[in-house]
C-alpha cells in the first residue's frame, strides 16, 4: 500500500498529492491533539456518520410512503392566470414540477424527510449523550497534557480518520467518474494509483453494481425530467391565455381535422404574420438591454425574436387544447457557427409522436417537422 502512494506522489498526480495531504494532516491532527482528544474526534465522526446513515435508512421509506400522498395534496394546485412576478413564476414553476415529475417529487420530499429525521435524532442524542454523560467526555477529550504515548497513539487514530477522510473523497470521484467516463478530468482521476486503490478495493466492492450501473441511468432520467421543467417555465409564464388570441386561433383553424392540420395552420400564420425583430437584437448584442415581451406583446406588434415566436405559438397552440413546449437551444447560423435559438414541439395525437417546428425561420422555406430539423437545431440537454 505504501508503495503504491509512493509511485502516486512520485507521478506528480494532484488526485494523488491531495489525498495523501488529507491523510499526512489527519495524523498531524492526531499527533497534536494526543490519544483521548483524538478517540474523541473519532467518536464524533463515526457517531456523525451513523445518525446520517440511520436517518437516510428511515428516510427511504418515509418518503415512498409520503411522496404520492404530496402529489395526491398538490393536484389541483395551478398557478393564477394572471401576470406573475419572477419570483411567482420560479416558486409555481417548483411546485408544478413537484407535482408532476416523480423523479423531482422524490428528491424534494427526501431532503426535507432526511433533514427532518436527522434534526430529531440529533437532538434525542444530544440530550442522551450529553457533556456530562461518558460519551461526552470521550468526544469532549478531556485531559492535560498528552505523553508522548498518547500523541502517537494520537497519530494512530488520526491515520484511521484521515483514511476516512480520504475514501469519502474517493467515493465523491467514483461517482464524477462514473458519470462522465470520457471526460479529460476522469481520465486524469483514474490515472491515480491512490484513487484506484481505493475504488477498487474500496468503493466498488461496498456499492456492487449501483452507482455504475443504476446511478447513469438514474442521471439521465434526472436529466430528463430537468429538460420537463425547464419546459414548464414558459408553460406558468404563459398560462393565461388572452381572449384575442385564443380567438385568433380558433379562426386560423377552423375546418381543420387533425392535430397535424391545426398545428401546421399555426405555423404557417405566425410564420407569415411576424416580422423578426433586428431592432431587439441589437439592443441586446451591442447594449447588453433584454427587451422582455409577452405573447400578447408579440401577437399585436406581430414583431419578435425566436423565443417571441415560439412562446406566442405556445399560446395559440394550447388555447386549441395541443400539447406544445418551447424548446431552447442552439440553431444553425447559416455561417458555418451556431447561436441561441429557440422552437416548438407539438403533440399530435392520430400519430402518437412528438415532431418539430421553427416558425421563426418559416419565411426561409418549408420548417414544420423537416427530415433533417435535428441538423440545424441542437436542443439544450440537462446532465
Amino acid at each position: 500500500m505504501t508503495e503504491i502512494w509512493i509511485y502516486g506522489l512520485r507521478e506528480y498526480n494532484m488526485i494523488s498529492a491531495l489525498l495523501m495531504l488529507i491523510m499526512a494532516i489527519s495524523i498531524l491532527q492526531g499527533l497534536l491533539r494526543g490519544a483521548s482528544r483524538s478517540a474523541g474526534r473519532l467518536f464524533t465522526l463515526f457517531s456523525g456518520g451513523l445518525l446520517s446513515l440511520l436517518s437516510l435508512v428511515f428516510s427511504v421509506p418515509f418518503t415512498m410512503w409520503i411522496a404520492p400522498r404530496v402529489q395526491q395534496w398538490l393536484s389541483g394546485y395551478a398557478p393564477p392566470l394572471r401576470e406573475l412576478s419572477k419570483w411567482e413564476q420560479l416558486y409555481y414553476t417548483l411546485v408544478t414540477a413537484v407535482r408532476d415529475f416523480p423523479l423531482m417529487r422524490f428528491a424534494v420530499v427526501f431532503i426535507l424527510s432526511y433533514w427532518l429525521i436527522r434534526s430529531i435524532m440529533g437532538l434525542v442524542c444530544a440530550f442522551a449523550f450529553g457533556s456530562d454523560s461518558l460519551f461526552g467526555r470521550i468526544a469532549s477529550g478531556r485531559e492535560g497534557t498528552a505523553s508522548l504515548l498518547s500523541r502517537l497513539a494520537g497519530a494512530g487514530i488520526g491515520g484511521v480518520i484521515g483514511a476516512a477522510r480520504c475514501l469519502m473523497v474517493i467515493a465523491v470521484l467514483f461517482i464524477l467518474v462514473t458519470l462522465f467516463p470520457n471526460s479529460s478530468f476522469s481520465r486524469y482521476v483514474e490515472a491515480s494509483p491512490v484513487y484506484q486503490q481505493g475504488a477498487r478495493t474500496v468503493i466498488e466492492p461496498l456499492t456492487g453494481e449501483l452507482i455504475k450501473d443504476k446511478l447513469p441511468v438514474f442521471t439521465r432520467g434526472v436529466g430528463e425530467e430537468l429538460e420537463g421543467i425547464l419546459q414548464r417555465r414558459y408553460e406558468v409564464i404563459d398560462a393565461e391565455i388572452p381572449r384575442d388570441i385564443e380567438q385568433t386561433a380558433a379562426a386560423i383553424t377552423v375546418g381543420a381535422r387533425s392535430d397535424e392540420e391545426k398545428a401546421r395552420l399555426l405555423y404557417e400564420w405566425i410564420g407569415t404574420r411576424v416580422a423578426y425583430d433586428y431592432d431587439k437584437v441589437r439592443d441586446y448584442e451591442e447594449k447588453g438591454i433584454w427587451n422582455e415581451q409577452t405573447p400578447q406583446m408579440t401577437y399585436d406588434s406581430k414583431r419578435g425574436v425566436c423565443i417571441d415566436y415560439s412562446r406566442l405559438y405556445a399560446v395559440m397552440a394550447r388555447s386549441l387544447g395541443l400539447q406544445v413546449k418551447v424548446v431552447t437551444g442552439l440553431g444553425y447560423d447559416g455561417r458555418g457557427g451556431y447561436g441561441p435559438h429557440a422552437w416548438n414541439e407539438v403533440y399530435l395525437s392520430e400519430k402518437d409522436v412528438w415532431v418539430p417546428l421553427d416558425a421563426t425561420w418559416a419565411r426561409s422555406g418549408d420548417w414544420f417537422n423537416p427530415p433533417a430539423f435535428n441538423d440545424t437545431h441542437i436542443a439544450d440537454k440537462v446532465i
